[in-house]
C-alpha cells in the first residue's frame, strides 16, 4: 500500500498581488492579528505569511535569556577560567550565527535582511547571567524571533560549556523587551513582568 502524501499548506511570499484581494498562489489574504492567528489559513493549516505588500522598513528588536548557575560557575566563567576557554566569546559568536540561520529553525519564519547584531552577555547577579541579543534589519517584517533565538543560542551555549562543573544551571526568562518598526509601531516589555 503506497503511503499517503499529506500537503503542509506552506506557501512562499509572493512578489506582485493580484488586483483580486488573493495572494499570488490564490489564498486570500491574511486578516489582521486582532481577528485571526495569520499563519494559518482558512481551514487551519499552516502558512507562511504573505508580507510582500509590507513597505520595508527598518526594524530593531532586543531579547534576552537568563542562565541561572551555582555564584561560583558564574565567577569562574566572569573571570575567564572555564576549562573549556573563552565561554562569553563563543557564545556571543553562537548567538549571532542563531541569529542569521532563524529561519532554518523556526519553519515560518522569514529570511530577514539583518544589518547588525549586538550580543551583551552580563552577569546580573551572584547566580544569573544575561544574555542580551539587540538586532536591526531592513525588511518587511519583524526581528523579534532573530532576537529572541539569539538569546536562547547564545545562553544554551553557556550551559554547553560549563555543564561539566555546573549541571544544575538552568536556562530562563527568554522574553522580547522592546521592538521598533513597522506597522505595530514600538513595544517595551513592562519591567514589573516576571
Amino acid at each position: 500500500m503506497a503511503a499517503r502524501k499529506k500537503s503542509i499548506g506552506v506557501v512562499a511570499a509572493a512578489k506582485t498581488k493580484p488586483a483580486n484581494g488573493k495572494s499570488a498562489n490564490g489564498e486570500p489574504r491574511a486578516k489582521s492579528v486582532g481577528s485571526r492567528l495569520t499563519h494559518l489559513d482558512d481551514a487551519g493549516r499552516a502558512r507562511m505569511v504573505d508580507v510582500g505588500d509590507k513597505r520595508v522598513t527598518e526594524r530593531t528588536a532586543v531579547a534576552s535569556a537568563r542562565v541561572r548557575m551555582k555564584p561560583e560557575t558564574l565567577a569562574l566563567l566572569m573571570a575567564g577560567q572555564a576549562p573549556k576557554g573563552d565561554v562569553l566569546a563563543v557564545a556571543r559568536v553562537a548567538a549571532i550565527q542563531a541569529a542569521k540561520r532563524t529561519p532554518e529553525l523556526i519553519p515560518l519564519c522569514h529570511q530577514i535582511a539583518l544589518t547588525s547584531c549586538v550580543v551583551e552577555l552580563t552577569a546580573v547577579s551572584t547566580d544569573l547571567l544575561e544574555v542580551r541579543a539587540s538586532v536591526r534589519a531592513a525588511d518587511r517584517t519583524g526581528a523579534e524571533m532573530e532576537a529572541m533565538v539569539a538569546a536562547s543560542i547564545g545562553a544554551l551555549t553557556v550551559y554547553d560549556m560549563l555543564k561539566a562543573i555546573d549541571r544544575g544551571m538552568t536556562v530562563e526568562q527568554v522574553a522580547v523587551l522592546s521592538k521598533a518598526g513597522g506597522k505595530s509601531g514600538t513595544y517595551t516589555r513592562d519591567t514589573n513582568t516576571p
